[in-house]
């Protein structure tokens, strides 16, 4: 087995891309007010059953993912030869993946997202797929994920649909209001746990957060809840051996005020060659504006 990222297939290959968008029907839904506080707040909120019935096309697609990695984009496992279980993830599959492209294209996602983020917009940034088999016992690192990709802006939202029961002891944590501290955290390696090499002086080692901590957010799930989360909160698991499959799909917004940075250090996805310099408004063939639709009107700015 091989850990870390493979580049494998290409992860942008529909050409008629406007058209796909234009042909698909995004609804609108209306989030509470003080959803969305909790999410301004706290950097993370949960919304019980929201995607219930993307479940089992979510599945069916991460399945295919998961059987034939090298076919998809940027596979990664994150657990060794001498470990147990196995700790799946990859991402930028959402046009590869018909499933993953109904989802993104015909839900809800884009609207919740745009309200979460208080933006005009939402831009899908990409898609992200993890599995912890039965029988693994690797942690996640405690991170956030900003300094990992090469964007910034304060408007953005991840949002994790658990594809199967998820309890608390091996869900995911987060630390609430870690997204208003004003720091930025080195990216770590998800197989080691060690920090990405880098020459950025804006970032510091992320904290280890203790299981003690009296502002963690840590909730049971169920297939079809979302957890909704800002790209700037810091969030990990523990150890504890996953009892049952853990299956999770996730889609990352960026809103108005997102540009593109040139990063000082290794970024996941790698999205190279973008043609972007620092500050400019990420491609929108290849990020497409999903919120509004064509339907509603609007513009990006």
């Amino acid at each position: 087995m091989t850990v870390g990222n493979t580049a494998a297939k290409h992860w942008h290959p529909i050409k008629n891309l406007d058209e796909v968008i234009r042909s698909a029907d995004r609804p609108a839904i209306d989030v509470n007010a003080s959803v969305v506080e909790d999410f301004q707040r706290d950097g993370v909120v949960l919304i019980p059953d929201i995607f219930k019935r993307w479940v089992p096309d979510l599945s069916a697609g991460l399945q295919r993912n998961l059987d034939d990695p090298q076919s998809f984009a940027f596979p990664c496992d994150s657990v060794g030869d001498k470990e147990t279980g196995r700790f799946f993830d990859s991402y930028c599959n959402w046009q590869l993946i018909s499933e993953y492209c109904d989802f993104v294209l015909s839900s809800p996602a884009a609207s919740l997202a745009s309200q979460l983020m208080r933006s005009t917009t939402a831009q899908l940034f990409h898609d992200h797929a993890f599995v912890k088999e039965r029988g693994t016992q690797k942690a996640t690192p405690w991170h956030h994920d900003l300094p990992y990709y090469c964007i910034d802006g304060f408007q953005t939202v991840s949002l994790y649909i658990a594809l199967d029961p998820i309890p608390a002891q091996t869900a995911v944590r987060f630390l609430k209001g870690s997204h208003r501290n004003g720091h930025l955290y080195a990216p770590r390696n998800f197989a080691s746990g060690a920090e990405y090499s880098h020459n950025d002086p804006s970032l510091c080692s992320a904290p280890h957060v203790e299981e003690s901590a009296s502002d963690l957010f840590i909730e049971a799930l169920q297939p079809g809840d979302a957890l909704c989360f800002d790209f700037r909160t810091l969030h990990g698991t523990t150890d504890e051996p996953i009892q049952e499959r853990r299956r999770a799909f996730s889609t990352r917004w960026m809103g108005d005020d997102v540009r593109y940075l040139e990063r000082l250090s290794e970024t996941s996805p790698p999205l190279n060659d973008l043609g972007l310099t620092t500050g400019d408004l990420m491609r929108t063939d290849l990020f497409p504006i999903l919120w509004p639709t064509s339907d509603n009107g609007g513009a990006r700015r």
